[in-house]
């Protein structure tokens, strides 16, 4: 049996629950969980707000553990060997992005917390396309919210070939934005950041940005018209999307990883007379989170983290609900 947190109905305290795994998979890999970052995605599955959510649910995907054990046919993992798993689980491996290496973008690619149990427990079990070995010189401690924030803000990086010499912004300093300040100044880029919060913006120059913008004032960013190549919004709300339009340079791109469930407005013309681009993406494959990984490591980047133990879990998710959360939160044992 493996003991877990599980919600027992949609937006229910999170409680101590049991469930027998069965037999390892040949191709898959169970891990002893020793740190499970939270996500904003754990907070919409256990409210049920994509409405594809089954209960008991059993998330956490953001996980960082050991290698307890390996099917049969896995030869490149060992046990004891400390690895990484993010919000897939598993992918078909025979469609054509699979065969090109985006098992991203997968159409049946299995969520560890999507019909199946995640990392809020002792153990976990994916297939071993999906669990990533840390690198060498990597903190097990924060490189949990790596594995769905960082990777989240790592791969447009890549998808879109964003150049050192690029004028960057990134709208909203929160979890995933103050890893991608992080990632975008090492990356060489001249750094924004859009926040509305007068207190991020010391700890956002901190972090890399060169510069600041209060994205509650519209005037100031007016006056940003035309400066940007590569714009990353890690905001779930409505904003004025035309007005960001209006900072991107011709051939600009604006770019969504934040899920805002309400459609956009936008004004083709913006996006026709300067050939501009609107965009969005998921979490990457596995090389390019291994590559993500080792760039971290390179630069040292790490997550801004908050521990709280695995048996403060509804302490936790009450804290990262409320807006307070400086920046991601680590569950640890």
């Amino acid at each position: 049996m493996i003991k877990a947190y599980a919600a027992l109905e949609a937006k229910g305290k999170l409680t101590a629950w049991e469930y027998e795994p069965g037999e390892l998979g040949r191709h898959d890999v169970e891990i002893d969980v020793d740190y499970c970052g939270i996500c904003h995605s754990d907070l919409s599955m256990l409210h049920n707000e994509w409405g594809m959510s089954s209960f008991p649910l059993v998330a956490g995907h953001e996980v960082v553990g050991r290698v307890a054990a390996v099917g049969a046919d896995v030869k490149h993992l060992q046990q004891g060997q400390v690895v990484g798993l993010g919000w897939h689980s598993d992918y078909c491996k025979v469609c054509s992005s699979c065969g090109s290496g985006d098992q991203n973008l997968c159409s049946t690619a299995e969520g560890t917390i999507v019909g199946r149990h995640g990392g809020f427990a002792e153990k976990v079990r994916a297939n071993a396309s999906a669990v990533i070995p840390l690198p060498k010189g990597m903190d097990a401690k924060t490189a949990g919210p790596l594995f769905c924030g960082g990777i989240t803000v790592f791969n447009p990086m890549v998808q879109f070939d964003v150049k050192p010499t690029d004028k960057v912004a990134v709208i909203g300093i929160g979890g995933l934005g103050h890893i991608g300040l992080q990632f975008l100044r090492a990356w060489g880029c001249e750094v924004t950041a859009f926040t509305s919060s007068d207190s991020k913006a010391a700890e956002a120059k901190e972090l890399g940005a060169h510069h600041c913008i209060n994205s509650r004032n519209a005037a100031e960013i007016e006056q940003a018209a035309g400066k940007f190549d590569f714009i990353i919004s890690t905001v779930n709300v409505k904003l004025d999307w035309n007005l960001y339009l209006s900072t991107l340079k011709p051939k600009g791109r604006l770019h969504f990883v934040g899920a805002t469930l309400e459609p956009l407005d936008l004004n083709v013309f913006s996006l026709i007379m300067a050939q501009r681009s609107v965009s969005g993406s998921p979490v990457g494959s596995p090389a390019t989170i291994a590559k993500m990984l080792e760039f971290a490591v390179q630069h040292n980047i790490k997550p801004v983290v908050q521990m709280f133990k695995f048996e403060q879990i509804n302490e936790a998710l009450a804290h990262l609900e409320s807006g307070k959360a400086r920046y991601r939160i680590v569950l640890e044992r």
